[in-house]
């Protein structure tokens, strides 16, 4: 069985920071793909990130410039940064892997909300 436990989300003003992070862990993880998704109410789920095990990143055109996605391999973990962040990045934000024994596995998520 696999578990994914994110962090890091909060309550941040206009212009400011912060830092998610999502650790999975299992027997037998060989994790291929990590990434964050998020959805705010009334909006559909979308991708905001991802990471391949070659450390190759693909990233939304909103947040280009202003979230880094990172990883580390041997802890099985993902970390977004995000800086500059704007009111309407507020929503639920969910981590997500692509396990090699596990497929899609999806992380509780965690509520990111810009206001001032």
């Amino acid at each position: 069985q696999v578990q994914l436990v994110e962090s890091g989300g909060g309550l941040v003003q206009p212009g400011g920071s912060l830092r998610l992070s999502c650790a999975a862990s299992g027997s037998r993880l060989s994790v291929y793909e990590m990434g964050w998704y998020r959805q705010a109410p009334g909006k559909r789920l979308e991708l905001v990130a991802g990471i391949r095990s070659n450390s190759s990143t693909n990233y939304a055109d909103f947040v280009k410039g202003r979230f880094t996605i990172s990883g580390d391999n041997a802890k099985n973990t993902v970390y977004l940064q995000m800086n500059s962040l704007k009111p309407e990045d507020t929503a639920v934000y969910y981590c997500r892997i692509l396990d090699v024994v596990y497929g899609s596995v999806w992380g509780q998520g965690t509520q990111v909300t810009v206001s001032s």
